[in-house]
């Protein structure tokens, strides 16, 4: 265990590392490892990984949308805000009717069953999306647009994933109920991010020098948390929020006209356990993965290619000319899976759905093959010149950062 441990840290490094030299994401040598120590050579034994899913899947999504809501920047975000939305929504709706009609006809899944799934896998990975657009030589507005949009969908998984295993539980499927349940998640989660972020500002304030602060915050956005999850299944968005809250201090104050004192936030800690949640979980997704049934990994790949294309007629709808040719061709790739389906594929064994140690081995190749395509379709991008007011090419050189 302490060898696989050592071992996902420095492979983490070296691929964050790799990225920065070549545009790759790490994620996919990182769930290669966990192959290669869970079903390949057997050191983990996935009765015991189950044990810790609960724990830990609640644990990787609570720390990564919080660091996705601390990354936004909101003025940017409200500028591209309606370009964003409609991104999220249409490209969401278009990955599930894809997926549910693959797997409905494809694997002969019930509807509700394909349904569930294709929720699951409906929205692009916002931890894979930050990462990436930072590094990207794309519009400010572009970079925006793009981390707001997978927030969106990460959120719209989540949400519409909770709902489906009600649904897949019952037996029954109420669309009123989903109306209902999307809306009260969606106040439950604002009021809460929003109700808790101002006040804990003030807080800080006081505790700025204490020793533990940055474990005090994580202390109250668990609280958050566990709080939205028993009100309306929004924790998700509770923690986006709350991160959003806190990661635009300074603007907020000044929109509301508030006074605050400075406030210093560790963000070398924070940065540290995002990097180790990060990590650990795609390995742990790894560990997952089983090769027994070849038609998951046909599915899995055929999934990540529709919907690429699903998502290139997206694209060309909905962003206009004002963006440039390099803009419009790293959003029309941009469908990379990762750790909020990879967070939801193990919920159904939590929940003793049927089958539900299917999920992840499927969720695992959807993850896999969509990453795949992003890694080629940015390769592809990095020919494209950037317009006139955009320096560079596609990713950063260090030496003028």
């Amino acid at each position: 265990m302490l060898l696989a441990a050592g071992v996902t840290i420095f492979l983490g490094v070296a691929g964050e590392a790799f990225f920065k030299k070549t545009g790759i994401p790490d994620i996919a040598f990182l769930m290669i490892l966990g192959v290669i120590i869970g079903p390949v050579l057997g050191i983990i034994q996935p009765d015991v990984v189950i044990e810790v899913v609960p724990y830990f899947a609640a644990l990787a999504l609570i720390i990564i949308m919080f660091d996705g809501g601390l990354n936004l920047d909101l003025r940017n975000m409200v500028k591209t805000a309606h370009f964003a939305i409609i991104l999220a929504i249409l490209g969401f709706a278009v990955s599930m009717m894809i997926v549910t009609l693959l797997a409905h006809y494809g694997l002969g899944w019930e509807l509700l069953d394909s349904i569930l799934l294709s929720s699951i896998v409906g929205g692009s990975s916002s931890i894979i999306v930050f990462s990436l657009v930072r590094q990207l030589r794309v519009s400010e507005e572009t970079r925006s647009m793009l981390s707001f949009e997978s927030a969106l969908t990460d959120i719209l998984s989540t949400i519409v994933a909770f709902i489906m295993f009600q649904a897949v539980l019952s037996g029954y499927f109420d669309l009123d109920l989903l109306g209902v349940t999307f809306g009260k998640a969606v106040a439950v989660g604002l009021l809460l991010g929003l109700g808790v972020g101002i006040p804990w500002m003030y807080v800080t304030t006081k505790l700025s020098n204490a020793q533990h602060s940055y474990m005090l915050t994580l202390g109250i956005l668990f609280v958050l948390y566990f709080m939205a999850r028993s009100f309306g299944e929004s924790g998700a968005l509770t923690a986006l929020v709350f991160g959003l809250m806190l990661g635009n201090r300074r603007r907020i104050s000044r929109y509301l006209k508030l006074k605050l004192p400075e406030i210093s936030t560790d963000d070398t800690m924070h940065n540290q356990l995002t990097f180790l949640v990060r990590s650990f979980f795609f390995v742990f997704v790894g560990l997952l993965a089983s090769f027994g049934r070849i038609e998951f990994l046909i599915f899995g790949i055929v999934a990540a290619v529709l919907v690429y294309f699903g998502r290139v007629i997206v694209t060309k709808t909905t962003l206009t000319k004002r963006f440039s040719l390099l803009d419009r061709k790293v959003t029309s790739v941009m469908i990379p899976r990762g750790l909020a389906a990879a967070v939801l594929a193990t919920f159904p064994i939590t929940l003793g759905l049927p089958n539900g140690d299917v999920y992840p081995q499927i969720v695992f190749f959807v993850i896999m093959a969509s990453v795949i395509i992003t890694t080629i379709g940015l390769g592809t991008a990095k020919k494209i010149p950037p317009p006139d007011n955009v320096e560079g090419g596609y990713v950063q050189n260090e030496k003028k950062i």
